[in-house]
């Protein structure tokens, strides 16, 4: 399935790295920044990626020979990963899930909830615990 774009939704968070490890371990081919010049792009922006995200990204592009790229949206996550869709664009998400109780989803909102209900394109949703 050459030609794919895969988003996968990264905070940084424990629960993003487990979407990303599902996404790169069961989802082999996927205006980006490749992933070689990723740590400049981060430096320039003042975002802090942690080792381990580039790690992971770093040992499928070079273990399942894909391009892997970055792409750096600054406001409300929801929102942002909907554009994403459309702007990339993506042919399905992958996304991490912190397990909100229904008290906490109804305050705060869930960005995992939003995003199924509204993009367009097939999305993956990854416990944490996976």
């Amino acid at each position: 399935m050459a030609g794919r774009n895969i988003g996968v939704a990264v905070d940084f968070s424990s629960c993003s790295k487990a979407a990303l490890r599902w996404a790169s371990t069961n989802l082999t081919r996927s205006a980006l920044i490749p992933l070689a010049e990723f740590s400049d792009v981060t430096k320039t922006y003042g975002v802090s990626p942690d080792k381990e995200t580039i790690e992971i990204l770093t040992q499928v592009a070079h273990q399942r020979g894909i391009e892997v790229y970055a792409k750096i949206f600054y406001g409300d996550p929801a929102k942002k990963l909907y554009e994403a869709v459309d702007l990339v664009p993506l042919s399905c998400m992958v996304i991490g899930s912190r397990g909100l109780s229904t008290l906490k989803r109804a305050l705060m909102g869930s960005v995992s909830t939003y995003i199924v209900n509204h993009v367009a394109c097939p999305v993956t949703v990854v416990k944490e615990n996976m």
